[in-house]
């Protein structure tokens, strides 16, 4: 069970790590990922809100329990630091002029200002800019006291020790200044007050840039929640009222006038109008709306009134699916974040260390006590542990809200890494390379048997199914005015057809493998032909009595030919998988470019390839189908496309909200400039500091007399956060249309080719044998087994391949939140057997329960 949280009080990656280390010691949390972009939090298991919230004010934070469509980000900030910078800056300047225009270049100044006045007003100045900005010091200290030190505590660290050395030398002055005034006036100088005001006001200047900028990295999101609209007219007691949108409950009328928001998901019951879907798919052309028609919230209405039953209302809309798929993708962390974690856990307290190191040494090789102190002050100040922390999550959140505006949803920040990173691309036909309306093309009885015979046989199937081959067949009767015969019960076979019985009359529906194998049918001429025109074909029987086959066409969708052209030119190889004929699937793939098309695939058969292809340099999937969702899960990446059915979106990895497969290109080419900025990101963390800390420690000055002074280094500082945030910013400008290269081409086509050709010969050796399909029901077994350890989506792919790696099984799905994995067996397994593989897997198994089922 997944939860979020808003936690306040982060100011640098350290802070995100200690967060991170407390709420996974609180019992029941299998695993916790901190933004520190968003200060959010995201937590996986079992532990009560409460645990969860004390241990992070334990840590020396706050937390709280966060709404799913709660915006991100921390817009609040920006007027508090603007307020804070504008009286720091007040007090600064009138320091400056005191401290360097009065001291250094002898300008104006009242005359009885002798050095000591000099010297307490400047102490008075850096005293006021040390209250305004008292939160460094409060955070600093705290983390201190909690043993977990941050960027608060370097500056506070920094300034502080600029004050009190300064006070020290104030106070040298006074008894100076009763001696030898010219003595007291020269030793004005040595004061640092300058810095230890210069240094929390500069960080601030930083802090509200970055503020700012992260404001506008999350504006995708809040301009997708702005679509929703606050209210609804709904009909209510037999009266039309304007309720909050919140209030509407499913199945009840809700209206919509032209140029309105519809405010939930709903089915037209009245009226036609055109709607603008733009929010949801990025598609500018409205589209036409009737009765019977589906409408999402968000939406606008664009010519007439219409009114909807509500189907889905509040975080179940499609709407609040992207703006949680962004959020939670912002939430996770990629692989690639894991080195900047591993550097941030350590860096405060390296650096402490570092500038204490480098006081010593100079005071060691002979400089005063002042030279030394601000060598060691200029070290604690221009480290920025910000900029490790903000360096992926800023990237990933801009990534993903660029994303959700072309209608493509990453569900984590993994999926978003690894899409740009695969070298096959497996695309399934129906609904996918081809339109998914496919509509029928002949009718083709067997002899003895009349034209009608065969199409009431076919309508009666196929009545109530949401297949695409099904709706050509239900259409194609509607429009001869045949209908159906009432059948009593209906049972799918799963990769061959559907079986619906009326009494003691038994139909069947499917393929050639199903009806030729229980009826004994031969094969006729026609078909041929049919299949030869690229045709798919749907055979059927009554009472084992073979009636003929109903050919169907489902031509390629407009942009498949150019969007499989453009995934060469990435360097990546496209792979056609499908449960159609050869020779049908050879000529959609002839049409749409694809080099290589596997047929006749059962689900598993599916599943099987695509891990395969994942051993051999990753693989995305590409489906749309219930029969799509178990190659989804075993593929790198699944990506459902947007007609595809809810069992498929919730087996993928990234949604595709059009019905376009242009949407993959799209989606690599994001990955892969998210990931580029990602990695400018971590260079420039890591290249800043490396570079800056040793200039600020002074090392280069024995050989060049280079100094950084801490004010420079402060200044330095705070820039280097807004640098990592404006670069991310910069994928806002990305067009996904432009070809960008085919990125690093890890293998060469010929590679490919040979891998595909071995994977063809290792599938037709393991289905020499064809699978039969008797007569008598074949024992299934349905097991559940108790998994503990799984935490992701990879997590619940490689327990599922553990366990078929040592049982044969027919369908397998695995669930992390439930802790359990399930799967469909002709055979019983041995519970040892499965506990062991899943042992060698890294998890921990629990109880297994294996039943019949018919």
């Amino acid at each position: 069970m997944q939860k979020r949280y808003t936690v306040t009080g982060m100011s640098c990656a350290a802070c995100s790590a200690h967060v991170e280390k407390a709420v996974r010691s609180v019992p029941g949390v299998k695993e916790c990922s901190v933004n520190l972009m968003t200060a959010s939090m995201q937590v996986e298991g079992e532990a009560d809100v409460a645990s969860v919230v004390a241990a992070v004010e334990a840590a020396g934070y706050g937390a709280s329990l966060r709404d799913d469509l709660e915006s991100d980000g921390a817009p609040s900030e920006v007027p508090a630091l603007k307020k804070r910078l504008i009286l720091s800056l007040v007090f600064l300047a009138a320091l400056m002029y005191v401290a360097d225009g009065y001291v250094m270049f002898h300008a104006p100044f009242p005359s009885f200002g002798g050095p000591v006045f000099v010297g307490c007003l400047e102490c008075l100045l850096s005293a006021c800019i040390l209250i305004v900005n008292r939160a460094f010091f409060i955070r600093g200290v705290k983390g201190l006291l909690h043993r977990a030190p941050n960027m608060d505590t370097l500056v506070s660290l920094g300034s502080a020790a600029s004050f009190l050395y300064s006070c020290w030398v104030l106070t040298e002055l006074i008894f100076l200044n009763m001696e030898n005034v010219p003595a007291a006036q020269d030793r004005l100088s040595s004061l640092y007050f300058e810095s230890a005001g210069m240094i929390p006001t500069l960080i601030t200047v930083g802090k509200l840039l970055e503020a700012i900028s992260k404001g506008k990295a999350t504006d995708a999101v809040r301009s997708l929640m702005s679509l929703v609209p606050q209210q609804a007219t709904v009909l209510r007691s037999g009266e039309w009222v304007t309720v909050s949108a919140d209030t509407v409950c499913v199945g009840e009328l809700f209206s919509v006038l032209p140029g309105d928001s519809i405010p939930v998901d709903g089915v037209v019951v009245e009226g036609e109008s055109a709607v603008d879907e733009s929010s949801l798919t990025g598609e500018s052309i409205p589209v036409e709306k009737k009765c019977g028609d589906s409408v999402s919230a968000a939406t606008v209405n664009c010519s007439g009134l219409i009114r909807c039953e509500a189907v889905r209302v509040g975080s179940d809309t499609a709407m609040a699916r992207i703006i949680r798929s962004v959020t939670d993708a912002a939430a996770t962390k990629a692989p690639v974040a894991r080195l900047a974690d591993r550097v941030a856990g350590i860096f405060v307290p390296g650096v402490m260390l570092c500038a204490l190191i480098t006081s010593v040494v100079w005071l060691i090789c002979g400089e005063d006590i002042g030279f030394s102190l601000a060598r060691g002050i200029s070290v604690l100040v221009v480290s920025c542990p910000c900029a490790l922390g903000l360096a992926t999550p800023v990237a990933i959140m801009v990534g993903s809200g660029v994303g959700a505006r072309h209608g493509i949803l990453f569900k984590t920040a993994t999926a978003l890494e690894q899409t740009g990173k695969l070298v096959f691309a497996a695309v399934d036909k129906t609904g996918t390379v081809t339109e998914g309306r496919p509509s029928v093309t002949d009718i083709l009885p067997t002899s003895g048997v009349q034209r009608e015979e065969l199409l009431l046989a076919a309508v009666t199937v196929e009545q109530g199914s949401e297949h695409p081959l099904a709706k050509a067949v239900q259409a194609f009767s509607e429009r001869e005015g045949m209908e159906p015969e009432p059948i009593s019960s209906s049972r799918t076979l799963v990769g061959f057809g559907v079986e619906a019985k009326n009494g003691d009359t038994v139909f069947l529906g499917g393929n050639r493998k199903l009806v030729f194998e229980r009826c004994g049918a031969e094969w006729e001429p026609a078909f041929g032909k049919a299949e030869q025109d690229g045709k798919t074909l749907l055979f059927f029987a009554k009472n084992d009595r073979f009636l003929g086959a109903v050919a169907v066409s489902d031509p390629i969708r407009p942009d498949s030919a150019a969007a499989v052209s453009e995934l060469k030119e990435l360097g990546i190889c496209p792979v056609m998988l499908t449960g159609d004929t050869e020779k049908t699937a050879n000529r959609i793939s002839e049409e749409a470019g694809i080099g290589e098309a596997f047929s006749s695939l059962l689900p598993e058969d599916k599943s099987r390839t695509v891990r395969r292809l994942s051993l051999e340099g990753g693989v995305l999937m590409v489906g749309d189908g219930i029969n799509d969702a178990p190659a989804l899960t075993s593929a790198d990446v699944g990506m459902a496309i947007g007609a595809g059915t809810d069992i498929a979106m919730d087996s993928a990895d990234v949604v595709l909200m059009k019905d376009s497969l242009a949407d993959v290109v799209r989606a690599v080419r994001l990955s892969r400039a998210t990931m580029r900025i990602i990695r400018q990101n971590l260079f420039w963390a890591f290249f800043y500091n490396v570079l800056g800390i040793p200039l600020a420690a002074g090392v280069w000055y024995p050989a060049f007399g280079i100094l950084l002074s801490p004010m420079f280094c402060a200044a330095a500082m705070s820039l280097s956060s807004f640098c990592v945030v404006l670069n991310a910013l910069r994928l806002n400008r990305l067009n996904l249309d432009k070809n960008t290269g085919s990125g690093r081409r890890r293998m060469s086509w010929k590679e490919k080719s040979e891998i595909l050709w071995k994977i063809r010969a290792e599938l037709e050796k393991t289905g020499a044998e064809p699978l039969t399909i008797q007569k008598e029901t074949v024992k299934m077994y349905q097991t559940v087994m108790e998994v503990k350890g799984m935490m992701c989506q990879n997590c619940e792919r490689h327990a599922c391949k553990a366990i078929e790696e040592v049982f044969p099984v027919r369908e397998i799905s695995a669930d992390h939140d439930a802790c359990r994995v399930q799967f469909l067996s002709e055979g019983k397994p041995d519970p040892e057997q499965l506990a062991e593989a899943i042992r060698g897997a890294g998890y921990q198994p629990g109880t297994v329960v294996t039943k019949e089922v018919s």
